[in-house]
């Protein structure tokens, strides 16, 4: 939760959310609200709306979400609304909510909010004034803050794949308290979570779709009301990489792969840099390849993306290292797991013999080297990038 002086007239916040039928059945059950007009679309057809309207009130209450999680977030008392429905909301209709600091009364540390709705087409639904009075919790003992300072917390991206999996474990067992993020693996996810906490550690789930900044942020916050500060991420999120020759390759394949290495690891690092700032202190690893220094046939796509991945790396680097946040890369060789499964065996056999340990590399040597990454022993580290391939290229 953001303290009152740290709050400033201008400052905003947002969320989206798509209105589904479960959504009304569940409004429905909790306020007894079964308006026909809500419920009954042959009803509603005879009407001047044709189709069902959302209780305005549901809709209303995701103000109630923005203030409580996010501006001002966890204590906030909201305390007076006013609200004009300006358009009926659509079962299917995506939701944006806005909340901006308007004023500020310090004697009664009271902060006021324009709040609007949206809807996909940019249309306002709802709008109107919130007044928020921010509770702030009593201070805890130095001793409190020193335990609790002590623990770090790292947020693993594309915590469901082989690389991923292991590097949350690597990292519970070094001590840290780890978010597993997933986009659609929610099974795998929770198992992750079981296994972290048998190493006495905290964790929580979080799911997002990383080509979606909106989704980011959310996870973002998520993770910082679970731990209230995120000391290391890692970007393990991958894709499948088909073999495609140049001649066929489309401009689309290229946006594809830019779009999981690059896109997302600029909105990821974008979204917990600021308290990383604040903290004076951050652990950010990207994952390289081996095919952008020893590259193969068939993969310019791929390649074009972790090459760009190196540069945005040393450049994020270099700009961050004044602010205590040290970003480096982990580049591995082929490794074994579900995401190379689909490889050729005679492909990986190849690869094997072309390296010195005469092996591929494993998830566990990956996260060995990243768990260094993460630790106060790489705290002179920034913009490097640590090859783990057995030896197949030496620079």
């Amino acid at each position: 939760m953001k303290k009152y002086n740290e709050i400033f007239v201008g400052d905003k916040e947002t969320l989206s959310h798509i209105i589904t039928k479960n959504d009304i059945d569940k409004f429905v059950d909790l306020t007894g609200d079964d308006n026909r007009l809500h419920v009954d679309e042959k009803f509603a057809e005879k009407t001047q709306f044709k189709k069902p309207v959302v209780h305005g009130m549901l809709g209303a209450s995701f103000i109630s979400t923005i203030i409580g999680t996010k501006l001002p977030g966890d204590g906030a008392l909201w305390f007076s609304q006013s609200l004009e429905f300006l358009l009926p909301v659509r079962i299917g209709d995506k939701l944006t909510i806005k909340a901006e600091v308007i004023k500020k009364n310090d004697s009664e540390r009271i902060i006021e909010l324009k709040t609007e709705i949206y809807n996909q087409n940019r249309q306002i639904v709802t709008k109107g004034v919130a007044k928020v009075k921010v509770i702030e919790t009593e201070n805890k003992t130095a001793v409190s803050r020193k335990i609790t300072a002590e623990v770090k917390t790292a947020l693993i991206i594309g915590a469901t794949g082989g690389i991923g999996n292991a590097v949350c474990l690597q990292l519970a067992q070094d001590g840290f308290n780890i978010i597993i993020h997933y986009n659609n693996n929610k099974a795998m996810a929770e198992d992750i979570k079981k296994k972290v906490e048998s190493y006495k550690q905290k964790a929580v789930v979080v799911k997002a779709d990383i080509l979606q900044e909106t989704e980011i942020n959310e996870m973002v916050t998520t993770s910082y009301r679970s731990f209230k500060k995120i000391d290391v991420v890692v970007n393990c999120a991958a894709s499948s990489i088909p073999n495609i020759k140049f001649q066929e390759l489309l401009w689309s394949d290229y946006v594809q792969q830019l779009e999981v290495n690059i896109k997302s690891t600029i909105h990821i690092v974008q979204a917990v840099v600021p308290e990383m700032i604040k903290n004076g202190y951050g652990k950010i690893i990207t994952i390289g390849s081996v095919s952008a220094e020893k590259p193969n046939s068939e993969w310019s796509h791929y390649i074009t993306a972790k090459t760009a991945l190196i540069g945005l790396t040393k450049s994020l680097a270099f700009e961050l290292a004044p602010k205590g946040i040290r970003v480096n890369m982990v580049t591995p060789s082929l490794v074994n797991t579900e995401l190379t499964m689909n490889i050729p065996e005679k492909v990986k056999l190849l690869a094997a013999a072309q390296t010195p340990l005469r092996r591929l590399a494993l998830a566990t040597d990956v996260a060995g080297v990243i768990s260094f990454l993460a630790s106060d022993k790489s705290d002179f580290l920034a913009g490097e990038n640590i090859r783990v391939n057995g030896g197949q290229v030496m620079i």
